[in-house]
């Protein structure tokens, strides 16, 4: 493993400027009255698909830092930060007042330079790692990871002039057709009518149950060689692809870490072929991991990186692949998209960038991810039904699974969320049927915010194991 990258930090390296710590209060049943009745209404007329509210029942009043507040005046400490969004938790104020700053001056601007953009472009550049820099473009995309993702595959087939694409069982992707097609999860494929021609499904490194049924310490990363042999084998069935993409951490498959020698062994034969490596950073990215990219602690270099959700630092939407110049084999106007110049993200991503450096942003993922990931510990002895902990960075996961079977505790996943959530605490469920606890907490929260959240998860855990099934 390499010694991750930092980012530069000022002289003064001062702890994160942050507002005074609050504590979560819930006053009563969930939803609040007012929170009910703004529910209700979107129950009527909002789409189906809305998914957090349901076990989530609150309507947001306002939010600061690693805090939020509902229409009722509960107040949670909010361990899912936008789903990653937020690196810096609600409403920081230095990106907040560029961006507001930005709005007086231009808002929407396609593609044309301008200045906010100029700097935000030079300092993404300048977070890659020193080999990298000088040979790497930026495409800026619509506004999501999805359209990021999208481009990054129609990036790889235009430069290779191949088709098929290999991605991996348990990644998450997006919700786009092509997007979905490279994602896992069969059940939202199935509605659609399948998935893309030329994809295929290989084996992730998930040590802890493995696809293959081996065991880590006696395997010798068999994963890896079955997809060396696929891609090598003249009767293998699979074409060159034009692409390899992964997640390095799988974030909605359960907060999986690749084991570092598939990382390796996979680069090597993609490099061997000439197949481009696409590495999906849309959550692990933006420091989510304890360095900028996760890619960084396997020492590797991507082809391609996919980067949106956190790049903007408040949650307004901005997407952008990397990619090796090789690769840049686009015609003007070839990949286009009417909201990729949104100059008020350029603004807060510059701003959110100048507070990583400053404050050190990167350290205190380390420290909190340490602290988090011991007293989340704490709750192996309250059950066998605590399987894992597991995770990089302050990208933290807890599966919860029938210790017999191994199949997910999922009913109980449910409850240990809904008791969190009466104490206090928002956290989000994901992995295999739902059966892992998610911890994304806002990269610069403090130790008495993770000790706070900690101390809210025993709990939880504690009543939901005493409550029937």
């Amino acid at each position: 493993m390499i010694v991750p990258t930092r980012l530069p930090a000022s002289a003064h390296p001062a702890a994160t400027r942050r507002a005074p710590h609050r504590m979560p209060s819930v006053r009563g049943p969930l939803p609040g009255p007012r929170s009910a009745e703004l529910i209700a209404r979107q129950d009527r007329r909002e789409s189906n698909a809305r998914t957090y509210p349901r076990r989530l029942p609150f309507a947001i009043r306002r939010a600061k830092g690693s805090f939020l507040e509902d229409l009722d005046g509960n107040v949670f400490l909010d361990f899912l930060s936008g789903a990653g969004v937020l690196p810096l938790g609600h409403n920081p104020p230095e990106p907040l007042e560029a961006a507001h700053r930005q709005l007086d001056e231009l808002v929407h601007g396609l593609d044309f330079p301008t200045p906010v953009k100029d700097e935000f472009t030079e300092l993404t550049l300048g977070v890659l790692p020193e080999p990298m820099r000088s040979r790497t473009k930026i495409h800026f995309c619509g506004p999501t990871g999805a359209n990021a993702v999208e481009a990054a595959l129609k990036l790889c087939k235009t430069a290779t002039g191949r088709t098929d694409v290999v991605t991996f069982q348990g990644g998450f992707h997006g919700s786009s057709l092509a997007t979905l097609s490279v994602t896992g999860l069969v059940a939202q494929q199935a509605p659609v009518g399948g998935r893309m021609p030329g994809v295929h499904f290989f084996p992730y490194a998930h040590c802890h149950r493995c696809p293959l049924g081996l065991q880590r310490r006696s395997c010798s990363v068999n994963c890896a060689g079955f997809l060396e042999r696929s891609l090598t084998d003249p009767n293998g069935g699979i074409p060159l692809p034009a692409a390899v993409v992964l997640e390095l951490v799988q974030g909605e498959g359960g907060v999986i870490p690749a084991d570092p020698e598939f990382v390796r062994r996979l680069r090597a034969v993609t490099r061997q072929l000439d197949i481009p490596l696409i590495v999906d950073e849309v959550q692990s990215g933006c420091g989510r991991t304890g360095t900028w990219f996760a890619f960084e602690q396997y020492g590797i270099e991507p082809d391609v990186v996919v980067a949106s959700k956190a790049l903007s630092g408040v949650g307004l939407p901005v997407a952008v692949i990397l990619y090796d110049q090789r690769l840049d084999v686009w015609r003007p106007g070839a990949h286009s998209g009417t909201f990729r110049g949104n100059q008020a993200a350029f603004a807060a991503g510059v701003a959110t960038l100048k507070v990583f450096r400053r404050d050190d942003v990167l350290a205190n993922v380390r420290a909190r991810s340490h602290q988090l990931t011991e007293r989340l510990q704490e709750l192996r002895p309250l059950t066998p039904q605590v399987s894992d902990i597991r995770g990089l960075g302050l990208f933290l996961g807890v599966e919860l699974a029938d210790p017999k079977s191994g199949e997910p505790a999922s009913r109980l996943a449910l409850r240990v969320q809904r008791e969190a959530l009466l104490r206090g605490l928002v956290i989000e469920l994901g992995g295999r049927d739902d059966g892992v606890l998610r911890l994304l907490p806002p990269l610069n929260c403090t130790a008495q915010e993770v000790d706070t959240a900690a101390d809210i998860l025993r709990d939880a855990l504690t009543a939901a194991l005493a409550t029937p099934v």
